[in-house]
């Protein structure tokens, strides 16, 4: 009989997840900074291991099958998260985001892209407990997108405007200097948008784009809207504080975009696999199930995506070695390219 986590421990996890979110906002607004390599390595270490010391909670108080399916989800959503965020850093060249300000924009995108992923959370389990064929779509969908991301270039991938910027530029009066933090602001006597309001929407238009991939992605591995919902919650938390850690050093990581279409493709195909046995189309061997279709198990995945990331990660560091440049070579790179950007608030916005 399959074990089910107890009802307090779900309620009691939601709460305490979006009270530290509210935390980790507030601090941001009452002390807007730029957060060094230290400061930032500590943050994603403490997110990180506040997502193991979770997956140990629901091992001790679920089973390892429902701890198994949540690190495997964290794994899945914490790279797409990151590919999510080499376009943040597109996003925020491009729009010439203050650097003081930017821990406040990519926490606005960060939650933007929580709730945009809850939506299709609870659309995706309802497809799933109305139409479980959808996991062919699911499987078909991953397998494309993983085509998509290892074949074809990314290069202008948030560098150019999606309609919906594109319809806001010309209807709202957008003025062309940043004014801190502000959203509004008066020139001339009359009352404008700051750029950062294009900004925003340029981030939750990249948040739609992603949650399409990140949630049938999770879907494949379990279909428990808990484990969902907390695996991308984890994923997002310091995903800010890894931009100012690495930066620029995500496109020196030139493999991992393979690994992450391996994952995608990987998963796309245990969905295929999971519809045979669990659903068929009429016109599929008789509408019964197909014995012959391996069932892949939470633990395989689980070493797949943490295979491939590996993988993918170390080839990446080895080849930049090669280049004759060394990570923290890199990283120092990165802070004198971005060093300007530290200057006062009135940065223009193209």
């Amino acid at each position: 009989m399959e074990t089910v986590l107890p009802l307090w421990f779900e309620v009691g996890s939601l709460i305490v997840l979006l009270l530290i979110l509210a935390a980790d906002l507030l601090i941001i607004f009452k002390r807007p900074h730029i957060p060094g390599p230290r400061e930032s390595a500590l943050w994603v270490s403490f997110y990180v291991a506040l997502a193991l010391v979770f997956a140990l909670l629901m091992l001790l108080i679920g089973d390892a099958e429902h701890a198994g399916q949540f690190l495997a989800g964290w794994l899945t959503e914490y790279s797409l998260s990151i590919d999510n965020l080499f376009v943040f850093v597109i996003i925020m060249a491009r729009f010439a985001v203050p650097r003081k300000y930017q821990q406040e924009v990519l926490m606005v995108g960060i939650v933007l892209a929580l709730v945009f992923r809850g939506v299709f959370i609870v659309l995706g389990a309802g497809l799933i407990a109305s139409f479980s064929w959808i996991f062919y779509l699911f499987g078909a969908f991953l397998l494309w997108t993983a085509f998509n991301q290892a074949f074809l270039s990314h290069d202008d991938e948030g560098e150019e405007d999606s309609w919906f910027v594109r319809f806001a530029r010309r209807h709202l009066k957008v003025s062309d200097q940043y004014e801190g933090n502000k959203l509004r602001t008066t020139v001339a006597g009359r009352r404008m948008f700051t750029p950062l309001v294009i900004v925003f929407l340029a981030l939750g238009t990249t948040d739609v784009l992603f949650a399409l991939d990140s949630i049938p992605a999770i879907f494949g591995i379990t279909q428990s809207p808990f484990i969902v919902f907390t695996a991308n919650v984890f994923a997002l938390m310091g995903l800010r504080q890894l931009y100012f850690l690495l930066g620029h050093l995500l496109d020196k990581l030139v493999y991992l975009k393979y690994g992450i279409a391996f994952i995608l493709a990987f998963i796309g195909v245990k969905l295929v696999f999971h519809a045979m046995h669990e659903n068929q189309l009429p016109f599929l061997n008789g509408g019964n199930h197909i014995e012959w279709a391996p069932d892949i198990s939470t633990w395989t995945s689980l070493i797949v995506i943490v295979g491939s990331m590996l993988v993918a990660t170390v080839a990446s560091l080895v080849r930049l070695r090669m280049s004759g440049s060394s990570v923290a070579e890199a990283i120092a790179a990165d802070d004198a390219e971005t060093a300007p950007a530290e200057e006062p608030t009135e940065n223009r916005a193209p």
